[in-house]
């Protein structure tokens, strides 16, 4: 199986003209997007929280949580992301695809829409 990848912006809710653009893996076993914490800071996203999260090794991690703008595929949406160590695969997860309403193309290796559900 394939990998697939997206482009996406992350930006600064409060200060959208501060944003950063990398590619993503499309991660349907993760639920946020996890992002380069030297990204993060550089456009001003803080740490509002922190959680827990198991590491597609099975390791559980606690990892500092901020909100952003995130921006992919011509849709737009906000929420949590994740600090991830500076050297981080950037992560899209399946919340924020659930978000735009869209879910991760296995043979075509893209992003398709997806019903959503009330």
């Amino acid at each position: 199986m394939g990998e697939t990848y997206v482009t996406v912006t992350v930006s600064n809710p409060l200060e959208p003209e501060r944003c950063w653009t990398g590619k993503f893996l499309a991660d349907t076993g993760a639920t946020f997007c996890i992002v380069p914490r030297n990204r993060l800071e550089e456009i001003g996203i803080v740490p509002i929280s922190s959680r827990h999260v198991e590491l597609a090794d099975g390791s559980i991690t606690r990892l500092e949580m901020g909100i952003a703008g995130i921006e992919f595929i011509g849709e737009y949406t906000a929420g949590r992301v994740a600090f991830g160590s500076d050297d981080v695969e950037p992560l899209l997860g399946v919340l924020t695809m659930q978000e735009v309403g869209v879910k991760v193309d296995t043979v075509n290796h893209c992003l398709e829409p997806s019903k959503a559900r009330a």
